[in-house]
């Protein structure tokens, strides 16, 4: 866990060195540390370096970790598929979610966020990649969803969410991180009240960054490699 520390610093590091490239202040750029796969030891490493935003993508695996870690003042993110089956944990445990594509998830998740906790943030992935096969809602479409979302009483709509594919060098990554910001401004425009654009990863926070993004997420940079079972 001693090189959670020093690759947390040199995130943070690249981070500013990413902001300055691009004429922004350090702090309008903050850092999501993706712990998925990695248990609670190497969270609580992360949060005594003084992280306390933490992404997940496999959610009963988050659960475990949040209920465990639960003295521990963390801000939770779920940045994984939601299945129907799966949003009551996600409304009851997680504080964010970035990966609301469809008013079917974001309806239940406002039906089943309890009522004794602030509603849950939440962002829109998009596909600005345009895949058929990719998550996220059409570009098109994000529109229509982002103002049915924004009128759901236990959700707050944050803004928006995107992964593309990689990219073979950094003018191509802005090209398509710009596409995502150009979305999120139409919104901002159209005049709901956005402040979240999530997207880059450990590739590609610096293009993400020189394009507008306000929260990369990143996990092999700070954790290291992981290893999913066979």
């Amino acid at each position: 866990m001693t090189t959670i520390p020093l690759q947390l610093a040199a995130v943070h590091s690249r981070l500013q060195a990413a902001c300055q490239s691009a004429g922004r202040p350090v702090d309008s750029v903050t850092l999501l540390a993706v712990s998925k796969t990695f248990g609670a030891d190497a969270v609580r490493a992360a949060y005594a370096a003084g992280q306390t935003w933490f992404g997940e993508n496999y959610i009963q695996e988050a659960v475990q970790k949040i209920t465990e870690l639960r003295e521990l003042p963390l801000v939770w993110h779920c940045i994984g598929p939601i299945q129907s089956n799966k949003s009551r944990l996600v409304a009851e445990h997680f504080d964010w979610v970035h990966t609301v594509d469809r008013l079917k998830i974001a309806q239940r998740l406002s039906e089943q966020r309890p009522a004794h906790l602030a509603p849950l943030q939440v962002c829109l992935q998009v596909n600005v990649d345009g895949g058929p096969t990719k998550s996220g809602v059409a570009p098109q479409e994000v529109l229509a969803l982002a103002q049915a979302v924004a009128q759901l009483p236990r959700l707050r709509l944050r803004g928006l969410m995107c992964i593309p594919d990689p990219a073979p060098d950094f003018e191509a990554e802005c090209a398509l991180f710009t596409r995502a910001r150009e979305l999120f401004d139409a919104l901002s425009n159209s005049g709901l009240k956005l402040d979240t654009l999530s997207m880059g990863m450990s590739a590609d926070l610096e293009a993400a960054v020189a394009s507008g993004s306000t929260l990369v997420r990143v996990g092999s940079a700070i954790f290291g490699a992981r290893h999913y079972p066979a």
